[in-house]
Parts: structure tokens; sequence; C-alpha cells
């Protein structure tokens, strides 16, 4: 869901309008309980707060209702903008009480607590890991022995989500979530703690979820502090021979995203021009002008070294080469498979390893043995349909990418008419690559294409027309 938020935000959806939202759909949803009463709000100091202070400020419109709050903390300590926008308005807004509690003595002394007709619970959002702390876990108790009716904004207070062991939660008699179920409110046992569980509506953009956006790169995996050289990935891009270009493309590529170690394997004719890329790169030069069968012993012991294997930039449609691809792919436990050594392949692959294709429409038309619609949503049926039979993620590169598992089906728009130069494609499956190597397929190929087209959006900007795969590269972490 904050993957969601934030992609309505890119798309110009802002955060204050969803919370905005989102309170007003509680204030409905507690017209519908009680027409009239006393309703306590209890509120943190983050977006559940926030909820909860449009919640009140809509309830206080009607005078049938008598409307309190209790922010937990000083109004000073409010950690975003939106609560804080939204707790300033509630002055103006015709409340009978605002009041601002940090210790728990004084929470304990208030007289509002047994008398209250509904408490509603927007104490702690759906991040709590732990057991809570004070002032919140005394408001937590107080809550609980209120004898009032509860009601909880998006989960209940100190419920783990995750599923994760609860040191102390509020037992709510309704659960209000927003825009999906989620998950972890369904979990066995989950009853006692949610109480009847709502849905509500509070007006997300369909492409904020269809389409990868910002939002979807919070959750990547990324390098920690005691990290250790490896533990970011290791990528093996096997490649060359026919062109030396596109393996050292998509292998700066991978560094750039992120990967610790990139190791470069390519034919002997073309490993000393590859390794003048960057003294960044490891090279492993192999036997012969082309990828061949003598090569597999070699290759096989540095596929089970490295996280993800990239194989297919630039190593050309040679016969031996072709059916070297095909054994080497029995060897992976994750690849990506690109260009020319999508050609002709036999799917799905006789393996249990993970595969990500990214094939463009003359590719994809080749390997599905259907020509590839100009409506949307019959290429994303297709693609869908394909992936699923396959038993792989599929990463159909056009004006509008399509990413699809079979299950799961995204959409990406970001690129540029300048991204048509030669070896942008080879950059885009470097950057699959460093984020397959510690994320899943679907996840990575999503995330890459919008890195990848996001990074060309930039680098138009600066060079027009004159664009360069390179250019590309040099603008991926400004994305990330």
């Amino acid at each position: 869901m904050r993957s969601v938020d934030s992609n309505c935000a890119y798309l110009g959806l802002s955060p204050l309008q969803l919370m905005e939202n989102a309170g007003a759909a509680i204030a409905r949803e507690i017209n519908s309980q009680i027409s009239s009463g006393k309703v306590l709000f209890v509120a943190g100091r983050g977006n559940n707060g926030g909820d909860a202070f449009v919640a009140a400020r809509h309830l206080a419109l009607n005078d049938a209702y008598d409307v309190r709050v209790i922010l937990l903390g000083h109004f000073s300590r409010i950690r975003t903008e939106e609560s804080m926008h939204n707790f300033s308005l509630l002055k103006y807004s015709g409340i009978k009480e605002i009041r601002e509690i940090s210790d728990s003595k004084d929470l304990e002394q208030y007289f509002g607590w047994n008398n209250a007709d509904i408490i509603v619970d927007g104490v702690l959002g759906s991040g709590i890991k732990g057991a809570p702390r004070e002032p919140e876990s005394t408001a937590i108790d107080l809550i609980n022995s209120s004898g009032s009716y509860i009601l909880s904004i998006d989960s209940p207070s100190g419920y783990d989500l995750d599923g994760g062991e609860i040191a102390k939660s509020v037992f709510a008699d309704m659960t209000i979530t927003f825009h999906r179920m989620k998950t972890g409110l369904e979990l066995p046992g989950s009853g006692k703690y949610t109480g009847v569980v709502k849905v509500l509506p509070i007006g997300v953009c369909m492409d904020a979820e269809e389409y990868v956006g910002p939002g979807d790169l919070m959750s990547l995996a990324h390098r920690e502090q005691d990290s250790h050289k490896g533990n970011s990935g290791r990528v093996l891009v096997i490649g060359g021979g026919a062109y030396y270009g596109a393996p050292g493309l998509a292998a700066m590529a991978a560094l750039r995203t992120g990967a610790d170690i990139v190791t470069v394997a390519v034919p002997e004719n073309v490993a000393d021009t590859v390794a003048s890329f960057s003294s960044n790169l490891i090279v492993v030069a192999l036997s012969g002008k082309r990828l061949n069968p003598q090569n597999l012993p070699v290759l096989q012991g540095l596929i089970a070294s490295h996280d993800v294997t990239v194989i297919g930039p630039g190593i050309g449609r040679d016969a031996g080469t072709l059916e070297t691809v095909e054994q080497l792919l029995t060897f992976c436990e994750k690849a990506v498979v690109d260009a020319d050594a999508l050609f002709d392949l036999n799917l799905p692959v006789k393996s249990e390893g993970k595969f990500i294709l990214t094939p463009h429409s003359a590719e994809f038309s080749r390997l599905s043995g259907m020509a590839v619609p100009q409506a949307l949503d019959e290429k994303k049926d297709i693609v869908q349909k394909f992936a699923g039979e396959k038993h792989v993620t599929v990463l159909l590169k056009g004006k509008v990418d399509i990413i699809s598992d079979g299950k799961v089906t995204r959409l990406n728009r970001t690129g540029n008419a300048g991204m048509t130069v030669g070896g942008t494609g080879d950059v885009l499956t470097g950057i699959t690559g460093a984020l397959f190597a510690l994320n899943d397929a679907m996840y990575a190929a999503s995330c890459a294409v919008f890195i990848s087209g996001g990074a060309g959006d930039l680098a138009f900007e600066e060079n027009g027309s004159g664009l360069l795969a390179t250019d590309i590269i040099e603008r991926i972490t400004d994305v990330m």
C-alpha cells in the first residue's frame, strides 16, 4: 500500500488527497454505525493519526456528534506533513476537545475513556513491530478496557500484519482498511484482534497499481551497512563473440545498478576489448570465436558461483552457440535471457530455475508463434498466457512495456523515442540481472524496466536525439 501511495503521488494524486479521502470514508462509516453520540479519536503521530484527524473534522460538521481528539504526544512531533496539516485544521472544525498528551499517567487520568460510544483507534499504523512504546502502550490498554465500541484504522494498533508475535494489541470491533484487503487481516486467528474488517475505497488511481512507478522501487533489496563483498549480488554476463559492445554495456549497467561483482564471459577474440571498457569488470576469455559447447565446463562453474546469469548480449546465432545456450540454461537457478539467446529457444526450459525473457515484439512473435496485436489489452492477454504456459517471466519491450509471470501483469510507460539507439536493450538486460540477483523475477523485471526508461528519459533531456546507451548507464543512480 505504501508503494501504491507513492505511485499515486508520482501520477499527481497527492498523499494529502488520499488522507482526506480515507478520513471522509471513516466518518461515513461511523455515521452508519450511530446517528449521534460521543466519539473519541485516539491518534498517533503518523499517517494513521492523520486519517483520524480528517475523520474527526468531517464528523464534527454534524451537531449530533460530540467529537473529541487525543493526540499521543506533542503537535511538534507529528511525523508527516499531511498529518500535521490536518491536525492544524482541527481548531477550526468545531471539535469539543483537542488534547495533546505525552505522559502515560496523564493519559490514565483522562475522564473520557468510559463514556464514549465509539473510540476510534488511530494510534499505530501497519508497520508496527514488537512491543508498543509509551504512551501508545498505555493508550492501547485504556482503549481495550473502555467498554466502548472500538473502530481501528487500517489495522488494530499493535497488531503485526506480517504475522509476527503480538506483544500487545487493540481488540477492535471493526477494522477499516483502505483500497484492498491486506493479507495480514485474514491470517488465522486475526479476527479476535480485527473484529469485522471493511475495505473502503479512497480514490486510488488505477494506474498506480497496474503501471510500475517509483513506489515499486521502495522495497528493492539494498546494500546494508554491514554487507560484505558479494552480498549485494554476483552477476555473470555470457555474451559477445559476434559483437563486443553488448556484453560490456550489460555488465556496466549491472554494476551501476548496485551489483557487487560482475563477471563477463566472452569468446577470446573480443575479451581484451570488453576488458578495456572498465577495470571494474572481471573478464573471462572463452576458447573460440563464438560461444560453443567446449565452453560448457568453464561456464558451468561460473554459473554456480554467481547469483544470476545474463545470457545473450552480442552472442550471434551460430548453431553451436544456440545449442550451448540451451544447455547452459539447464544449469541456471536464475537467468535473464536476451537478444540472440532468444532465437529458436525451446520453452519451457528443462530446469527448475527461474527465467526472465526480455524480447521485443519481433522476438516475442518468433518465440510464441503469434503476431503481437496493436491493442494493449490483447497484447497483455497474450503475454500473460505465454508466460504462464512457459513458466517464465516475460518483459516485452515496447512503447508500453508489458511484464508478466503468468499470474500478475504490470505495465511501464517510462522511456522515449531516443532509446531506439543500439545498446539500450543491453543496458536494460544488465539492470534486470543486477536486480534479479537479490529480488524475485517479477519484481526485478518490473523495477528494471522502470529504471531503464527513467534513466533514458533523464538522458534524453540532456542529449536529445544524440542519446547513447552509455548515457543511460550514467543516469541509473539518479533514478534509483
